[in-house]
């Protein structure tokens, strides 16, 4: 199964040599939020519409070495969350998006 996280350029730069990925939000949250397809456009709008630039990160979760879990966020919708590193070998293409 493929699902996405959003990132801005900046982070992601500073784990371009580094072989796992590791959002802000683990360490605060404890997990990495992510989406499937058809969220991407709603989380756009709701959380980076002040935002010019975004990474859009494909995720193969089949390849992931940290939990994944499809749990309710906000509005009770169910969300991919990954409880851990994202392996840089489970992002299987990065997309830049100009908003």
């Amino acid at each position: 199964m493929i699902i996405y996280h959003i990132v801005l350029p900046e982070v992601w730069s500073k784990f371009k040599d580094k072989d796992f990925y590791e959002a802000e939000s683990l360490q605060t949250e404890g997990f990495i939020h992510c989406s499937f397809a058809e969220q991407i456009e709603t989380v756009l709008n709701r959380y980076y519409k002040d935002t010019e630039r975004v990474l859009l990160l494909e995720i193969e979760t089949e390849k992931l070495t940290s939990e994944l879990i499809n749990e309710p966020s906000t509005g009770g919708e169910i969300y991919p969350h990954i409880y851990g590193k994202i392996n840089k070998k489970a992002i299987t293409k990065t997309e830049e998006r100009s908003l």
